[in-house]
């Protein structure tokens, strides 16, 4: 909007008041098609405003955005040396010691937690190797509610056996996720065949 313009225009289309035997009148020096402009100044700059305030509304969401990229949760570890774990006498929690990757540092090897940074919806994967002799029962937890779980029923016949699961969970900020052996179950503790891994799939 050219101000100068507008300006101009007022300076065109302003008003004197004169006396005349003591009444005071008022002379218009607009003439009609100034005063028309005018108008039409008038109507863009609200139409400009408006144009400015969208503008300014849509950068605001490019900006969030581009914060909700920058957000990057990514984990994957294993369990550490080729022994047994378990069987325990209550229900335990295995820790994956062995971190593969931890984008985001959502994950905690000392505990075998993961702890949601941000909202959102994130997509977890549990995978074991175990003994075809031995019960294996996996828990897949999100707080203190089970989500999924995987199990193996043992066998005389198999020497070894692999399971899994996967499953989408909607967390909010806080929020953890872990895995725990049912009483008397156990898993191998392979560093590569037994993982627990997750991701953030989409920020709310």
């Amino acid at each position: 909007m050219n101000f100068t313009i507008l300006w101009f225009v007022l300076l065109f289309c302003g008003s004197i008041s004169a006396q005349d035997d003591g009444n005071a009148t008022e002379t218009q020096l607009c003439h009609p098609d100034m005063c028309d402009l005018m108008k039409e100044f008038a109507a863009m700059k609200e139409k400009l405003g408006a144009v400015e305030t969208r503008l300014k509304d849509s950068e605001n969401q490019i900006l969030d955005l581009k914060n909700k990229e920058r957000t990057k949760v990514i984990f994957s570890a294993a369990t550490e040396g080729d022994r047994a774990i378990g069987p325990f006498n209550t229900e335990t929690t295995l820790i994956y010691r062995r971190v593969i990757t931890n984008i985001g540092n959502a994950y905690n090897q000392f505990t075998g937690h993961f702890i949601a940074p941000v909202a959102g919806v994130y997509h977890f994967t549990i995978f074991y190797h175990a003994g075809g002799e031995h019960r294996v029962r996996l828990f897949l937890y999100k707080n203190n509610h089970i989500m999924a779980e995987t199990h193996d029923h043992p066998s005389v016949s198999d020497t070894a056996d692999n399971g899994g699961n996967a499953v989408f969970l909607e967390l909010q900020p806080g929020d953890n996720v872990y895995v725990n052996m049912h009483v008397n179950t156990h898993v191998w503790g392979s560093s590569r065949a037994t993982t627990f891994s997750g991701f953030l799939v989409s920020q709310l």
